[in-house]
């Protein structure tokens, strides 16, 4: 197994029609191939909480998800409770439709305070550059750099369009290095996910992430 890869996957299983089943096998193949993290449902954290007790896996979930469009105090009680019930790293949908419409404080001000009242934990914000143009994603870096999150991450998975190695690269360019960045969406054989790592991607996070690490060896 590539040490290196794996321990850049975030393992994830955000499909809706999932069974708790699956996602417990979800979980157990983050434990089993030792990836960096695995990624969940909200209401599926706190029985992934208690799987991980034992090993060091970090426990991720999402944030207003898929869509972004859900009020501010909708997605800072969802957000301090995945804090409450041992998720160790968020990702946010932003509010797409308020960024759209230039309303650009408001973006930054909810960003700021769900960061606020989860400071422990580490933060991503999923931009959905599938929506953007080149300028809105020049502006997206500025909004995320300023919110105080050490992440900004491309894509749901949900959009009519994943990562791309260009997005990654613009995003490691603009921010000059400051913002970690999570590839996400279509992202599913090895060569694809080393591409990533080597444009500057800090993690990837994807389904595939068995697949991914087994066509390696």
């Amino acid at each position: 197994m590539d040490l290196y890869l794996n321990k850049k996957i975030e393992h994830t299983n955000l499909k809706p029609y999932e069974a708790e089943e699956q996602l417990k096998k979800t979980v157990e193949e983050a434990i089993r191939y030792d990836f960096y993290g695995v990624c969940v449902p909200p209401f599926f954290v706190k029985k992934a909480k208690e799987l991980l007790k034992d090993s060091d896996i970090k426990l991720i979930t999402v944030i207003g998800f898929p869509n972004g469009y859900t009020t501010l105090k909708t997605k800072l009680i969802e957000a301090t409770e995945m804090m409450n019930e041992g998720a160790d790293e968020l990702d946010i949908v932003w509010n797409i439709n308020e960024f759209k419409s230039k309303n650009y404080d408001y973006v930054l001000a909810e960003l700021k305070t769900i960061i606020a009242y989860t400071e422990p934990l580490i933060h991503k914000v999923i931009v959905e550059t599938a929506y953007l143009t080149d300028e809105e994603k020049k502006r997206a870096v500025e909004i995320v750099m300023e919110s105080g999150a050490e992440f900004i991450k491309t894509s749901t998975g949900f959009a009519p369009k994943g990562a791309t190695i260009e997005d990654v690269k613009l995003f490691k360019k603009l921010s000059d290095g400051k913002l970690k960045v999570k590839a996400a969406g279509g992202i599913r054989d090895y060569q694809t996910a080393l591409q990533f790592i080597q444009a500057g991607a800090d993690r990837i996070g994807t389904s595939s992430g068995v697949q991914i690490v087994e066509s390696r060896r």
